[in-house]
């Protein structure tokens, strides 16, 4: 099983990927192979509702001068799908909700491959607005028909200078119950017997 973390940050070690991370190292716990992409430093194009992913039907999208097409390889081929998002002005960075546009026009148009894909968000947040920015990733999944994980709170974190996080002992300790709790979750769907 493998799940993959897309970080929307524009740090690419900032505090969302601290977050990230502490999820990932409970599903490694669990014997659960992970991959991070970072956006940051990447010029990720929004999409042109062009449609033409739908009518090519070739699982990418037409524009291939950014990352985006080997992200959306890397969603289709994972058993989990974690994206994490800093909070700007009360939403997702601009390059995130690109990749979550364009990302979902190609799933829809190619057999809806995202259904049933285990997934969850996590956000690094300085002091309001996290709960749009995790709305805006929640209703990613479920509109692409994802199993979203849940854990003991909202998966967010609080810090605003880079690892300012590391000091959120209850958002540390809610991504390692969500990474666990994703764990069980990725093991109930794909493990046999």
């Amino acid at each position: 099983m493998k799940v993959v973390a897309i970080n929307g940050s524009a740090r690419k070690d900032g505090n969302t990927a601290i977050l990230l991370r502490t999820v990932l190292k409970e599903l490694e716990n669990e014997g659960i192979q992970t991959e991070m992409i970072q956006l940051a430093g990447q010029d990720v194009h929004g999409c042109r509702a062009c449609y033409q992913c739908r009518e090519l039907a070739n699982m990418k999208c037409v524009i291939d001068t950014d990352p985006v097409n080997e992200i959306i390889s890397a969603m289709e081929q994972a058993h989990g799908i974690l994206i994490g998002s800093p909070t700007y002005f009360t939403d997702v960075p601009a390059g995130l909700k690109a990749l979550i546009d364009r990302a979902g026009f190609v799933a829809r148009g190619n057999g809806h491959f995202l259904r049933r894909k285990v997934s969850a968000a996590v956000v690094a947040v300085r002091r309001a607005g996290s709960l749009h920015v995790f709305d805006t990733i929640n209703h990613f999944f479920t509109i692409s028909q994802m199993i979203v994980t849940g854990s003991t709170y909202w998966n967010l974190g609080i810090g605003g200078k880079i690892g300012e996080v590391e000091s959120d002992r209850e958002g540390l300790e809610n991504m390692k119950n969500l990474g666990e709790n994703m764990a069980w979750l990725l093991k109930k769907l794909y493990s046999e017997g």
